[in-house]
């Protein structure tokens, strides 16, 4: 299975929200081409309510085997990346899980119930990577239907017993 790496910057909002349980929540806002040259938990520029950090650099693999998921990616419109975000309870208060451009990876992201997932626009320069990786090692597979065949009680697994054999056996 061939791979390739892509290098990106992953950046996330907390933003304030009006509820009695929770003063703010957090997602997923955006997934840069490169990772630009800033500590992690870099704060950017936002507003007192909408506060953006530069979460790091991340790296998204792809998979020859999962090209056949990349091109339902670009078929369905825009093509996106799935970002994945998990509370920690402690300082920081969110760490990074994953990226992917696999929708299904990205769905599996969202099964676990902590994780906050986000599918955010990939960008032209992402874009352009997943499909030269996609026209590089795509192999086109044949969906052969499997042919069922019917359950013969019958047939196969032995002899079948005759009425009442067990029990004239019982009766002796």
């Amino acid at each position: 299975m061939t791979q390739a790496h892509i290098e990106v910057g992953i950046v996330a909002e907390r933003r304030a929200v009006d509820s009695p349980w929770i003063d703010h929540a957090w997602t997923p806002l955006a997934v840069l081409p490169e990772p630009p040259p800033l500590d992690p938990w870099t704060e950017l520029p936002g507003s007192a309510d909408r506060r953006s950090f530069y979460l790091g650099p991340a790296t998204l693999t792809l998979h020859s085997v999962d090209t056949a998921h990349f091109r339902e990616n670009f078929q369905a419109g825009r093509a996106k990346l799935w970002v994945a975000i998990r509370p920690t309870g402690m300082e920081p208060e969110i760490e990074f899980v994953g990226v992917t451009a696999d929708p299904f990876e990205g769905e599996v992201y969202a099964e676990n119930v902590g994780d906050i997932v986000e599918a955010l626009p990939m960008p032209v320069a992402i874009a352009e990577q997943v499909l030269a990786f996609f026209e590089a090692h795509h192999v086109e597979r044949e969906f052969i239907k499997r042919q069922r065949s019917e359950h013969d009680p019958r047939k196969g697994g032995g002899p079948r017993p005759e009425p009442g054999a067990r029990r004239r056996e019982s009766e002796s």
